[in-house]
């Protein structure tokens, strides 16, 4: 009696515990699609917007959340128009592009380095920009340069100082931090040499800037970050799949065809472009680009930080802080640092207390 074959069986669809993989013929696209993560960027964006515009509706002039909405584009009342686009949006655009500036260039930095540790603010680099800005502040050496120049070539030349005192056949990641923590210090006591030489009002003015805040923003720090961050951004976001191999380490990244080092330099001037022109804006808020990443890979799922997601944390934790600020103390505007800075400290004990458990803390 002969033996029927058993039908073929239709191979399933490849699927991972982190996404579907997916193919496109127009435009030549793949990867893998991940619901969680397209999920979490979606709901936290939302929440960005919803408190980016919560922000319009607070002040001595009270406007309605809906009206507000109407007023973005230009409709409704016109004197309501006006309060929110021309007083009230630069701060809160402000606040929102230096989220994103600061969550993705800390993302970047942890990635690149594979340390949670790893931000702009921990391995010098806001300090360094700090320390320019201040410096044309307190000495008036600005050389016709706006101060959104000048935190550039601050960020810039600590980057390049660090990079250098780390390099040794190679810059890793853990000698970037440490080589980065000192650095730091040495930019911060420059910071405060020269705040205590200046004048009184010229020390408050610096000290004001150096805590970040939001006050008194308009549209000029607006138009040059959103600017800078128009090139950047992309920039970034196209070194993505070299970012990823990175995370995998030098030598299985250099076996993939990563340019170890031409790729991390090229990550370090965009994020370092990103933090500076940032900090430029809104002076150093604290540990937004340190707490900021690693919301995001949690919520997200991620073995790293996602850079647009870690963008869009930082953005809610920014605007999120900058309504506390206002509304903690009535009749009183903290800067937005001072929050971060308290909601940051807990999630960087945090960070080195898991560091140390997993054996790499020292």
């Amino acid at each position: 009696m002969p033996v029927r074959s058993a039908p073929p069986v239709t191979p399933p669809v490849p699927y991972t515990r982190r996404g579907r993989p997916f193919r496109l013929a127009v435009p030549p696209v793949s990867g893998i699609l991940r619901p969680r993560l397209l999920l979490t960027g979606v709901l936290v964006g939302v929440a960005a917007f919803l408190l980016f515009c919560w922000g319009l509706t607070l002040g001595d002039y009270p406007v309605a959340f809906a009206d507000v909405v109407r007023a973005l584009w230009g409709a409704g009342d016109p004197g309501t128009v006006v309060v929110v686009q021309d007083l009230r949006l630069p701060r809160a655009l402000t606040g929102l592009l230096v989220g994103i500036a600061f969550g993705v260039s800390g993302a970047v930095f942890q990635t690149m380095t594979r340390n949670p540790l790893a931000s702009p603010d921990m391995i010098g680099l806001t300090a360094g920009a700090g320390t320019a800005v201040v410096a044309a502040t307190v000495l008036g050496w600005t050389g016709g340069l706006g101060l959104q120049t000048l935190g550039l070539l601050g960020a810039l030349v600590t980057a390049l100082l660090v990079y250098t005192l780390a390099w040794k056949r190679g810059a890793t990641g853990y000698r970037i931090i440490l080589v980065g923590i000192g650095v730091s210090w040495i930019c911060t006591s420059a910071t405060d040499f020269l705040v205590a030489r200046g004048n009184r009002f010229e020390a408050q003015a610096a000290v004001g800037w150096l805590v970040g805040n939001l006050n008194g923003r308009t549209w000029d720090q607006v138009s040059d970050l959103a600017l800078a961050m128009a090139v950047l951004l992309p920039v970034t976001l196209c070194m993505g799949r070299w970012m990823r191999t990175l995370q995998l380490g030098d030598d299985v990244a250099a076996g993939l065809g990563t340019p170890v080092q031409k790729v991390r330099l090229a990550l370090l001037l965009a994020g370092v472009g990103l933090v500076a022109f940032g900090t430029a804006a809104a002076g150093p808020v604290a540990f937004v680009a340190l707490a900021s990443p690693q919301i995001a890979q949690r919520l997200a799922g991620t073995s790293s930080p996602p850079p647009v997601v870690s963008g869009l944390t930082g953005a809610l934790v920014v605007l999120g802080s900058d309504l506390v600020a206002r509304e903690a103390i009535p009749g009183t505007e903290l800067p937005v640092g001072i929050v971060t800075g308290v909601l940051g400290a807990p999630v960087l004990l945090w960070l080195l207390i898991r560091a140390n458990r997993a054996g790499s803390g020292g």
